[in-house]
């Protein structure tokens, strides 16, 4: 695996030292984790949700913690902030949502009842509207749950063909995953031909997809009606937030399918402190120097390269993903046989050691580190690490 990261935006060195600050010695500060046994650990793995996805930096802790000290009208408030994150994303209207799953739920449920009142009472019971979203087998991804729990139904496809005679009276939403643009039958573009030609909503889910930047207003100005972003991942804004941008009229839509309103997404519960820290984390994003955070990443990582190369019989590379977290990450391969030294063996020493290390498995005699999230001087122990258990082996 390996790429350039090059013509590509991402956090200033300095934003990013704001944003993760350095290391805290002995854990410090962690003891409302070890008094309950769980150990902190070293993110290797990126903006994942199971180690806690990303951290906040302090302008949107602020924006939280003096979101807490008052109270507001939460509808009039998710409505001026969705105003405001439109305006500074560069896209028609926005509102937060309780993470990006809960931005797939409630823009199937926009698209389902268009806005009528009688119809979101109803929901799950669909069988009066249309219900049906057509999605491409490559696109399956993990999520959809989340749209049949609205009561909808997915119609499976692989090629324009069965597209094109999926489409009917019944069908609410073509459902599309950027980051498998790539490996489906039907790209992106004429996908979205297809959306556009029978006047059927398109929503993409791009949870993890920024950086670069662009990307915010760039799947809704290539012609998706509805897409969803993950607040707390490239964004570093609260773990439980996420963004759904899109068409003024669908947003309108999806917002009474949403706590505080009652009915299907009263579970999806969005606080008044998660709205604003949404808010001022948008606002931090499009204001800083994107170009300077991929050169220190990169560094981070050439640095561990040079560090893992010592140990014979490993190979090190650069690598940015095509799609999500694209930014630059630690590829690392080896033969299995020759090392007698699995990858799942490699990951599990990682993570039984002191401080434990979370990194991405790739398959056989391949692992991916990701240094986006670490903190300080966090690459070169990892880098050490890796350089003892391939050593050793």
């Amino acid at each position: 695996m390996s790429g350039k990261p090059t013509r590509r935006k991402f956090f200033s060195a300095s934003a990013a030292a704001t944003v993760l600050g350095p290391a805290p010695a002995a854990a410090k500060g962690a003891d409302v984790y070890t008094r309950l046994g769980v150990r902190p650990l070293i993110n290797g793995m990126g903006t994942v949700t199971t180690v806690g996805g990303s951290l906040m930096p302090p302008e949107v802790k602020r924006a939280m913690e003096q979101a807490s000290q008052y109270f507001v009208d939460v509808p009039e408030l998710q409505r001026k902030a969705g105003a405001r994150i439109a305006q500074i994303a560069g896209v028609p209207a926005a509102m937060v949502t309780a993470g990006a799953a809960s931005a797939i739920t409630v823009a199937t449920a926009a698209c389902i009842t268009r806005g009528d009142r009688r119809r979101y009472a109803a929901l799950p019971d669909t069988r009066d509207m249309p219900n049906e979203i057509v999605q491409q087998r490559s696109h399956r991804s993990g999520y959809e749950a989340q749209m049949l729990l609205v009561g909808a139904k997915i119609v499976w496809v692989e090629t324009r063909e069965e597209a094109e005679r999926a489409i009917g009276p019944r069908t609410a939403m073509l459902f599309f995953l950027n980051k498998n643009d790539e490996i489906g039958r039907i790209r992106r573009q004429e996908w979205i031909e297809i959306g556009k030609s029978r006047n059927i909503p398109l929503f993409n889910d791009a949870a993890a997809d920024v950086p670069p930047a662009g990307r915010l207003s760039g799947c809704v100005k290539e012609g998706f009606d509805l897409v969803a972003f993950s607040g707390g991942k490239g964004l570093c804004g609260p773990q439980c937030a996420g963004l759904l941008l899109g068409r003024q009229d669908l947003i309108e839509a999806a917002r009474p399918a949403i706590s505080p309103v009652g009915g299907i997404g009263r579970g999806m519960k969005v606080g008044k402190e998660e709205i604003i820290g949404m808010l001022a984390a948008v606002e931090r994003y499009m204001k800083i120097d994107h170009d300077a955070e991929i050169r220190m990443l990169e560094g981070r990582v050439r640095e561990m390269i040079r560090v893992i190369s010592a140990a014979q019989g490993v190979a090190a590379e650069v690598t940015v993903p095509k799609i999500a977290n694209q930014v630059p990450h630690l590829a690392v391969r080896w033969d299995e046989t020759e090392k007698n030294l699995t990858s799942q063996q490699v990951a599990q020493r990682l993570r039984e050691g002191e401080p434990p290390i979370a990194v991405l498995g790739q398959g056989r005699g391949r692992l991916m580190v990701s240094v986006w999230m670490m903190r300080g001087n966090e690459h070169r122990i990892v880098a050490r690490r890796l350089r003892e258990i391939f050593t050793r082996a």
